[in-house]
């Protein structure tokens, strides 16, 4: 079986640290939200959630239609996607789903 390309982190790859520890438990829902729908929707990637939402800006077709804060979702999803990329974390494998 042929191995992704992507460089996937997990959370098993490194111990997590106080740091993300903190970080992980300040998400607020907005943030949570896009960590569930990363997970859900997007194959736990944000590249292709990115995608849609400038997709959704420039009157492209999307997969899924979030609440008017697109700016702001993205905003949030380059934090997130740059904090995993720091740490060798996946979001997902550490935000609660409830």
């Amino acid at each position: 079986m042929a191995e992704n390309s992507e460089k996937k982190h997990t959370s098993q790859s490194r111990a997590v640290t106080p740091e993300v520890r903190r970080f992980v438990e300040g998400l607020d829902e907005k943030y949570r939200m896009l960590v569930i729908l990363k997970a859900q929707l997007y194959g736990n990637r944000w590249e292709p959630m990115l995608e849609d939402l400038r997709n959704r800006l420039n009157g492209k077709p999307y997969i899924f239609k979030l609440a008017g804060r697109i700016k702001e979702d993205m905003e949030r999803i380059e934090r997130m996607r740059s904090f995993e990329a720091e740490n060798g974390i996946d979001l997902g494998e550490l935000v609660e789903f409830n």
